[in-house]
């Protein structure tokens, strides 16, 4: 079936120019697993297992991703109450400042985030605001070709950061 929507959305890779600056988040291009668990203030630590999709989008400048927990072939769904988010990340490049405009949305949850996202040695790290005014950092580390680690920080003085969110991909088979 023909998707107009789909069509002029996706693309099969990067523009012509900027493939390298690109590939900091093109390598994630494809579908991935992961583990995650969620820190709560009072000590609790949930946990679930849930699928992210990063594809080329908007003539190859720029990455979309959708972060889905539970995964959706997860045969039991969580009771109301569990962790639970669906959602998605535009990564636009901005050759100008050299790094990634992030706008983060999910709407199930009505929690919004926008960030700037750069390289740091071996480690991609975005900085910004979330729609409460606290400041949040997310990275991607221990990064290799199959496997990722993304981390969820929060802090309300901009200087102590609490761990909220880890996820441990796995890039997804094919059978």
């Amino acid at each position: 079936m023909f998707d107009p929507f789909a069509e002029a959305l996706h693309s099969p890779g990067p523009i012509d120019g900027l493939a390298e600056k690109l590939n900091l988040y093109g390598r994630f291009v494809g579908a991935w697993t992961f583990d995650a668990s969620r820190h709560l203030e009072d000590g609790t630590v949930l946990t679930g297992r849930g699928e992210v999709h990063f594809g080329w989008v908007l003539e190859g400048r720029a990455i979309q991703d959708v972060w889905i927990l539970p995964a959706r072939n997860t045969s039991s769904q969580p009771s109301l109450g569990k962790w639970t988010f669906y959602g998605t990340t535009l990564r636009v490049y901005d050759p100008g400042a050299d790094a990634w405009h992030i706008f983060w949305s999910d709407p199930r949850n009505q929690y919004f985030s926008r960030q700037l996202g750069r390289a740091e040695e071996d480690t991609i790290v975005q900085v910004g605001a979330d729609g409460t005014g606290s400041s949040v950092r997310w990275s991607f580390s221990r990064i290799t070709e199959n496997s990722f680690r993304w981390l969820g920080e929060r802090s309300h003085d901009g200087a102590d950061w609490h761990l909220e969110v880890e996820f441990l991909a796995q890039r997804a088979t094919t059978a």
